[in-house]
């Protein structure tokens, strides 16, 4: 639910290529190699972009025959094939195709096996290294350890791997493999791959990442935009205790420093437990929202706890003295009401610009949006966004918000987009949470330590929960938190939380217990699968899934009480709802995307009327009947929009897959054994994986069909 991996794609995302084919850069990424399309499945490239050099001519038919006649008749279609795919990538500077192929073609399977264990095993440690190298350079800008050097964004921004793919080429090791392994279609994969063998996967895996050519210049821009945007997000927090009202009120206490989007919210729903000063509090933190989505919030107060400020009236005010915390950083005492200047939309349209210049480059996929459902979900857009919409109307919805208005004991307002009383943590007073995990948690190494126990609570047995736990190591966060995973054996995947000054509170640890289920599905699908080509998840989707599993337990976790047959009926409800909440915010992003296609040359102040457009269009269609607010753009506040491009469709896919594994789970368990099963299958199709985990495809259906039972009773 936090971007870890937030990052999650498949291994050689972990290539800047495929960063900028797609792939999300967070601190912590992958699952494995996406697959591009074969050169016949070509569509147009964006206009105005810049156009790759053309392959050069040579004879293909009598270069395939002679091949043919030397390897025989058995070899033909391979040959063909090989070829093809060699000379749809190869450039006048590669040299001279004919002799190349006539040396590198392998028809003997005692070479063709040699090589592939070859390369299996190399690309394993050039991945890992190269991803052990680029955590090394963002240490400073992910972890929270105080103020950054002024070079340390930069060197987040470098990407030491952003020339590995065009090195790969150059030195013909790429050719080689696409001379040697078949390039596939989605289609093909989802017709014919579960009949495959796991060798066959491994191989389509291995050629998919050599299935297009992106110049590194383009890849290393791609790093640069990226960087910058997760560092502006990493740093964008509001210090609650410094907001006020017409009436000088200070709802929040003093040290509570919140970053955008994740605490905000998880703020926002602690805040039903406060009968005195929860409504006040929720609407503050709704109008801090809309503020950072139309950047009218003033500059001067993001990350200030030397000014004071009215997010209603806008007014910003020097801090008294005994109010600045004593930890407070140096900052401006200034009261500038000078808004952001659309910041935030200049770092969105850098990611943007940068993706788009990799377009013509891929043919198969020309637009960041086709690469990011194609090529790195693997699940057409169509597809996709038919289950948000099932969702979004569902009938179901407007019954579950009569359950939570007659709750609330009043009509429904938009914060209730956030409403947390399904959660048995909901019915819990946020203050009580706070003392308990701040007392269990002093510190990240805490947390480290108490692995062994949190892992045996999930299921595991006590030998597997110490093999995990000494593979998973412990950060606090910068940021609000990720896991990032390793891309080799022999390294190990990083969990990051915030840990504040006086300890771990209850939102950084319901965010470890998130990171540390895509921490564990990391660690058995990395140290588990039977070909490391395969690490990892079919996307990031089911990383986050694995995550759900997790962070749904972590009041059990604490000690807190189990499942009943009441809260079963409280957590389905509770699903639907959050599955609700993130079809909205994922429709929004998908349709940003579409925009920025269709105005490619727009400026900030123009992307940010969009996005505020977009996200009241929908909110009017689908929420406003519901919680009312018509025009409210809160659909546009997670922070993943920014730094995360085209995430957040991983969300609501998420909690329907993590929806089908606990209903699996609830007939089949323990959890620890089938979480495992399931994790070990590596990156095959989505609903080739899902067949396996549960025996039916990814769908909405089993979460309708639950909820509309769970209302009956």
């Amino acid at each position: 639910m936090y971007p870890s991996t937030k990052f999650r794609l498949r291994r050689a995302c972990l290539l800047p290529v495929l960063a900028t084919l797609g792939c999300s850069t967070t601190p912590a990424v992958p699952a494995s190699t996406r697959q591009a399309e074969p050169p016949e499945a070509a569509a147009p490239a964006s206009p105005g972009a810049q156009e790759p050099a053309m392959p050069p001519a040579f004879d293909a038919a009598a270069l395939k025959a002679e091949l043919v006649a030397r390897h025989g008749e058995a070899q033909r279609a391979r040959i063909e094939r090989g070829v093809d795919q060699v000379a749809v990538l190869w450039r006048p500077e590669d040299g001279d195709l004919a002799p190349f192929v006539r040396e590198q073609f392998l028809s003997e399977p005692q070479a063709l096996d040699a090589t592939f264990q070859r390369l299996e095993r190399l690309f394993e440690q050039l991945d890992g290294h190269m991803y052990e190298i680029s955590r090394e350079l963002s240490w400073y800008t992910d972890l929270d350890l105080g103020p950054l050097l002024p070079v340390e964004p930069l060197l987040a921004a470098y990407s030491p791997a952003a020339n590995v793919t065009e090195d790969l080429f150059r030195s013909r090791v790429g050719f080689v493999v696409l001379l040697n392994f078949p390039l596939t279609t989605l289609a093909e994969r989802v017709a014919q791959g579960p009949t495959w063998t796991r060798r066959q996967w491994a191989e389509a895996r291995l050629a998919g990442r050599f299935g297009v050519r992106v110049p590194a210049e383009i890849e290393q821009a791609s790093s640069r935009a990226i960087a910058a945007a997760n560092l502006y997000i990493a740093e964008y927090n509001i210090w609650m205790h410094h907001l006020v009202d017409a009436q000088g009120r200070r709802p929040f206490p003093k040290g509570l420093r919140l970053i955008s989007h994740w605490n905000l919210r998880d703020e926002l729903k602690g805040d039903y437990g406060d009968a005195a000063t929860g409504a006040l509090k929720q609407r503050m933190i709704v109008q801090v929202m809309e503020r950072i989505i139309t950047q009218s919030i003033p500059a001067a107060v993001i990350d200030n706890p030397r000014l004071d400020w009215d997010p209603f009236t806008n007014a910003v005010t020097v801090a008294p003295a005994e109010s600045v915390e004593a930890d407070a950083p140096a900052r401006t005492v200034k009261p500038d009401t000078a808004s952001e200047s659309d910041t935030r939309y200049a770092h969105l349209l850098a990611t943007f610009q940068a993706a788009r210049a990799a377009d013509p480059y891929v043919p198969v996929a020309p637009t960041r949006i086709a690469r990011s459902f194609e090529l790195t979900r693997e699940l057409p857009e169509a597809r996709v966004r038919a289950l948000l919409t099932q969702v979004l109307e569902s009938p179901l919805v407007p019954r579950v918000a009569k359950e939570i208005q007659t709750r609330l004991g009043r009509a429904l307002e938009p914060q209730d987009l956030w409403y947390p009383g399904f959660n048995p943590g909901g019915k819990r007073p946020e203050a009580e949470l706070d003392a308990l995990t701040r007392k269990r948690y002093p510190t990240a190494e805490a947390f480290a330590k108490d692995l062994p126990r949190i892992l045996q609570g999930m299921g595991f047995t006590k030998a597997k929960a110490a093999w995990l736990a000494e593979r998973i190591r412990v950060d606090a966060s910068r940021g609000a938190g990720h896991a990032m995973p390793a891309l080799r054996r022999g390294d190990f995947p990083r969990l990051r939380t915030r840990v504040e000054k006086g300890g771990m509170n209850y939102k950084g640890y319901n965010i470890a217990v998130h990171e540390l289920g895509h921490n564990v599905e990391q660690v058995f699908s990395l140290y588990g699968v039977d070909h490391t080509l395969l690490t990892g998840v079919p996307n990031n989707a089911f990383t986050e899934a694995l995550a759900f599993v997790f962070q749904s337990r972590d009041l059990e976790l604490l000690g807190l009480g189990k499942p009943d047959a009441a809260s079963e009926r409280e957590r389905v409800l509770g699903e639907l709802w959050q599955t609700w909440e993130r079809s909205g915010i994922a429709l929004v992003d998908m349709e940003v995307w579409h925009w920025l296609y269709a105005h490619p040359d727009a400026t900030p102040a123009q992307l940010r009327d969009a996005v505020v457009g977009i996200a009241r269009g929908v909110w009017n269609r689908y929420y406003a009947p519901v919680l009312g607010g018509e025009g409210s753009t809160l659909l546009a506040v997670y922070s993943h929009m920014i730094s995360y491009p085209l995430y957040l469709p991983d969300y609501p896919l998420g909690h329907l897959i993590a929806f089908q594994i606990e209903e699996h789970l609830k007939r089949k368990g323990p959890l620890g054994a089938e979480f495992e099963r399931m994790a070990t299958y590596g990156s095959v199709t989505p609903d080739q994986w899902m067949v396996h985990a549960t025996g039916a495809p990814v769908s909405a259906e089993p979460l309708l069909r639950a909820a509309e039972a769970a209302l009956t009773r």
